[in-house]
This record gives C-alpha cells, structure tokens and sequence, in this order.
C-alpha cells in the first residue's frame, strides 16, 4: 500500500496493481505510420550545472531505442520530446542524431530527425540584434546546417518549426520564401512540423500570423508549391477539428502526422474521409512499458484488421493519461514522460538534462503513476511501486 499526495494537501491510499498488462508479440505495423518521438536518458552522475552541456548517457538512450524499433515503432529522434531546446542544444542533439542513426541502420529501424535552427540565440538576443534580412539569412544558414547533417546520416528530415524565425520574421511571405527554399534543398521528402504555443510559447504566431486561420492558409500553401517534397506534415495544435479540417486538404500523398496528444485514437482511426498517421510525444511512455508488445503498437495491429472498435477499446483509455501528462504548462510533459521510463524499469533513475525532473510536482507525478499503473502499464508493477515509495519519501510522505 502506498499514500499519494493530494493537490489540497492530504493524501489517500493506493494500493498498487501486482500483475502487468500482456500482449502479444505481434506483425509490423501496417495500415498507419507510427513514429515515438523518444526521450534522452541522462547521465546522473555528470557534475552539471545549468549553464553546461547536457550530459547524455548514450548506452541508455540508444538501448531506449532499439526497444522501440524492436516493436515495429519508428523513432522520431532529437525532437522536443529530447528536451530540445530545453537542455540540450545543438551540439548535443547533433551527437544524438549521428549515434541514432547509426543505431538504426545496425538493426534496420526507421527514423527520423528534426532539423532546427537552436544553434542560434535565443528569441531574446535574436529580436535584438538579427531582425529583418540578416536575421532571415541567419535562420536559414541555421536550417542548412541542420538539414545537411540529418541527411548526411541517412535519416529522413523533420523540419521543425523554429523560435528563430518566429522572432525574425515579419510576414507570411518571409515563411513562404525560407520553407521554399528549404524544401528545393531538401534531397528526399521531409515532414513539415508545426509546433503551437501551447507546447513552445515563442511560437506565438508561426506562418505570420496569431490567427490560426490565416496561419493554416500559409502553412497550406507551403505544402501545396511543394508537394513533391513533403513527405507529410505532423501537426502539435491540440485541436482535433482544425486538425481534420487541415488533412482532408492536403495534396495527394501527402501525410498527416497526427502530434495531437489530447484526441489521438480519434484522429488515427480516422473517418470515411481519410486518417492521419502518427509522430507522438505520448507515444514515448505508452510504448515501453510492455516488453511483450506495447499498448500503441498493439492497438495499430488491431486497427490493420479494420478493427476500428477495438483499436479504441485498447487507445481510449490512455487518453486520461496523456492528457494529464499534457497539462498545462504543456511544455513540462517531457517531465512525466521521463518519470514513467523510470518507473518502468527503462532507466535507473529519474534524473533529467537541465534538472528538469523539477518542472512537475509532486501530486502531478503521483497521479501520472496512478493512472499509468491501473491501466496496466508497467511490466513490473512491484518495481514501480518500490520506486514511487522513496520518491514519496522524500517529500515527506511515508506509509
């Protein structure tokens, strides 16, 4: 038995579950296209400071991945989910994306790597000092590192929308010109990532425009010039209706990558209309926990039998807890989703990059446990809960 600690202050007794959830192993995915964008694993015993590099325990985080791509799950790597922009900059990310890649051709996974433009200053120091052209031409000298890199790996590039050109651009017609001559560059098709604020506040206004309307107009006419270069699109707008509004007019072979962690099993089964297939942040706690099959990769095998009801019967019921994990202040799910690997048995401590297993308190952590383990999650439940029971220690909270 174990106390959890209530918001108000009090707490209450849980008792946790003893048998782990099973599946069964099963076929490649078929019918939709799965990426987990995946976390990194730090090294805890690196003598950091906030100012320093990330400290990155490489062993860990590729072994993370191989269990991924063990499961017929792609990896979309060096994403936000890695804490990009939020403890580890370029150089450790470009680290992490020359090791994954590597990684993936030794076992034969699929990946995909973000391209950025975080080797520049910040929305700050960049409003200040690189607006107009030269702040236009730095942002895309930034992009061409990063793609250029991405594609030397062999991986297939994830354009990610960038803080950068966010502070620097004045117009939708400074997106239309960068993206177009990114996407000219671009020597295989890449997936165009559009990040809301609710997940990166200095995204505020993205495609040159608050309105999302008019920034879903530009972001269309991106995509529409360039059809031939865009692979598919993964949209992070927690809004499942502008989401489907969006994909029913996207040019032919065109995806949808669904990053809508409050109303994925919705948009992945789709309607009679069409799906979207899907790149998640949520997908990165949900899939490892299992060691015989994971609860996603499961419930797409069930959807490629045109079991639609069943697909939902298996995702629904995680959807409480990627949207707790999701809360706002959104950007700090990275937190919990760390929590759970650790809890899992996927790493041995719960230490984040930056310090950043602080972001969330306590009562959120407890419930993340709580929900995570009555749906079956863990694969040893007994591990799980002799590491909550320390944890709860020490904030003060004992059996």
């Amino acid at each position: 038995m174990l106390r959890l600690p209530n918001p108000d202050g009090t707490t209450r007794a849980y008792r946790p579950r003893t048998v782990p959830r099973a599946f069964a192993a099963g076929a490649p995915l078929a019918s939709r296209t799965v990426f987990s964008a995946a976390h990194v694993v730090a090294d805890p015993y690196a003598d950091t400071d906030p100012d320093s590099p990330a400290a990155v325990d490489w062993d860990a985080t590729l072994a993370f991945r191989r269990h991924l791509w063990a499961h017929g799950l792609g990896v979309a790597e060096a994403m936000d989910t890695a804490q990009r922009g939020m403890g580890l900059d370029w150089a450790g990310a470009a680290e992490l994306i020359r090791r994954s890649a590597a990684e993936a051709k030794a076992v034969g996974g699929r990946i995909a790597c973000g391209v950025g433009t975080d080797q520049l200053p910040g929305p700050g120091p960049l409003s200040g000092r690189l607006t107009g052209r030269a702040g236009l031409d730095a942002v895309r000298a930034a992009y061409e590192e990063q793609l250029a890199l991405v594609e030397e790996t062999g991986s297939q590039a994830i354009v990610m929308a960038s803080r950068a050109l966010a502070a620097a651009a004045r117009t939708p017609d400074d997106y239309l010109e960068l993206y177009a001559h990114l996407l000219r560059q671009a020597a295989e098709p890449v997936v165009l990532h559009w990040l809301g604020p609710m997940l990166d506040p200095a995204l505020e206004g993205y495609w040159g425009s608050a309105d999302l309307d008019a920034a879903t107009e530009t972001f269309l006419e991106v995509v529409a010039a360039h059809p031939d270069k865009v692979d598919g699109v993964k949209i992070s707008l927690l809004d499942a209706g502008r989401e489907v509004e969006l994909r029913r007019r996207l040019p032919e072979g065109v995806r949808c990558y669904t990053g809508d962690d409050f109303h994925y099993p919705e948009l992945i089964a789709g309607d009679e209309r069409g799906f979207s297939h899907a790149l998640l942040g949520v997908f990165d706690p949900l899939d490892p926990l299992d060691p015989l099959g994971p609860l996603a990769a499961e419930a797409v095998r069930v959807l490629d039998t045109g079991d639609t009801e069943g697909f939902r019967a298996l995702l629904d019921p995680t959807v409480e807890l990627s949207r707790h994990l999701f809360r706002a202040p959104t950007r700090f799910y990275k937190t919990g989703v760390v929590f759970l690997a650790w809890l899992a048995g996927h790493q041995d401590h719960f230490a984040m990059v930056g310090g950043l297993q602080s972001a969330r308190s306590l009562p959120h952590l407890a419930r993340a446990y709580e929900l995570a383990d009555g749906l079956g999650l863990f694969p040893d439940p007994e591990l799980a809960a002799a590491r909550m029971a320390p944890l709860l220690a020490v904030y003060g909270v004992t059996r």
